[in-house]
């Protein structure tokens, strides 16, 4: 293991090889069931004991059905024990028979590992407005063998268009007891704050008490998963659904606990991380690029401004081709809506400064466009002088291949 950081008089959290099987009591699995041609298309994930749960969902006025029963299963006991998860059909804006056919494949799992219905979460992703292929998920389902993980195909079951399958895993020490935080995610396109077109799940054997777990969530995701944008499209399936099943058998935590800091910075490592890979992964695309705006009148002003300049496509285009046109970048900062002094700010694209206090600096245009070629990611710096607030946002390039996938994206 990798030690990444440490906090004076605090435990230290490292990297380490793993997934959302890792924490103690959980187990994960997946397999081909026939919603896709060849791919793994249904996912399973299972506590050995009811872990109290957390949710984050989509602001996409049509929400699909699996958020609904997901979102009923967590209001009951705030407590989930397994999540049952297919890819290639989105179960979105599919009417009375949609949600019936959602409510039907929690049933079915919860059945086969023998717990109780609203324990068990719902989540799809792929096409939106197609009936769901309910025969052979539930033939999928019947074939669930908790005893046989395979975190593989877990992780390749929630995929639709990424190129990659995408997990952290990390392990802190609290008051002498070791706690394993971890993470999957399924995210390349349709990918826009609030949240980015994405699916993860986060586990971890603390013993954590529910609201703290919900408070936790709700405020990482803003700096991380709301964070990043590939193409400026708000899904009708993201959720970010989180498991503490405290096999662990640490101290409870909660805000007030002393250690709560520990648990925190390392639960927002695991966020953003999946964040990032999301990004990364924005389909078509060539490499990660991040923004970071400081300087800021406000907290608001300064993710406001870095998400728009990461969301321009002329930005991202920019990028892609390696060109240095820091003009684009200016044109994004006066149409973000955000009031800044125009001779306040200054610009660089990695260590190379392109505009210090509202004027250009004489730069190689060689030595910028091999930073972009080379560079992964590809680092925006964007200075202000009206306050202390700071934001960062990811995104990527936008390439010829964005358009190619999504012109096919059903065929």
């Amino acid at each position: 293991m990798n030690k990444l950081y440490e906090k004076t008089n605090a435990a230290s959290y490292y990297i380490t090889q793993g997934s959302v099987n890792s924490p103690k009591g959980f187990r994960a699995g997946g397999f081909h069931c026939g919603i896709k041609r060849k791919r793994p298309d249904l996912a399973w994930l299972y506590s050995e004991v009811p872990a109290n749960a957390a949710a984050v969902y989509t602001t996409n006025q049509f929400q699909a059905a699996p958020i609904t029963v997901t979102k009923e299963s967590i209001s009951i006991d705030k407590q989930l024990q397994g999540m049952i998860i297919n890819s290639g059909n989105a179960n979105a804006y599919t009417g009375e028979k949609g949600l019936e056919q959602a409510y039907l494949m929690r049933k079915w799992y919860a059945e086969k590992v023998g717990t109780k219905e609203h324990l068990v979460g719902v989540s799809s992703t792929g096409v939106i407005g197609e009936p769901l292929p309910i025969e052979k998920i539930r033939n999928g389902i019947a074939n669930i063998s908790v005893e046989q993980e395979d975190i593989i195909n877990f992780e390749k079951a929630i995929l639709t268009t990424d190129t990659f399958t995408k997990h952290v895993c990390v392990k802190v020490e609290i008051n002498g007891t070791e706690i394993t935080i971890a993470g999957a995610a399924k995210g390349s396109g349709m990918i826009h704050p609030n949240m980015a077109t994405m699916l993860s799940f986060i586990t971890t054997d603390a013993d954590i008490e529910q609201e703290s777990l919900q408070y936790a969530l709700s405020n990482i995701i803003n700096d991380t998963f709301n964070m990043i944008t590939v193409d400026g499209d708000t899904s009708t399936n993201d959720m970010v659904v989180a498991m503490a099943n405290g096999m662990a058998e640490n101290e409870q935590l909660s805000v007030n606990n002393p250690y709560w800091d520990q648990f925190y910075e390392a639960f927002t490592y695991v966020c953003q991380s999946l964040a990032k890979y999301i990004a990364k992964d924005g389909e078509g695309a060539t490499k990660l690029v991040e923004v970071k705006v400081t300087g800021a009148k406000t907290k608001e002003d300064a993710k406001t401004l870095s998400k728009t300049v990461i969301g321009s496509n002329l930005v991202k285009t920019a990028i892609f081709g390696a060109d240095a046109n820091w003009g684009r970048i200016i044109n994004a900062i006066g149409y973000s809506g955000v009031k800044v002094d125009p001779m306040s700010i200054s610009i660089a694209l990695g260590s190379i400064t392109v505009v210090h206090n509202g004027v250009p600096v004489d730069f190689s245009e060689e030595e910028a466009t091999q930073y972009m070629k080379e560079s992964d990611p590809v680092q925006i710096f964007v200075a202000l002088q009206d306050g202390n607030d700071e934001a960062i946002a990811w995104g990527c390039d936008l390439t010829y291949d964005y358009v190619k996938i999504n012109a096919s994206y059903r065929t």
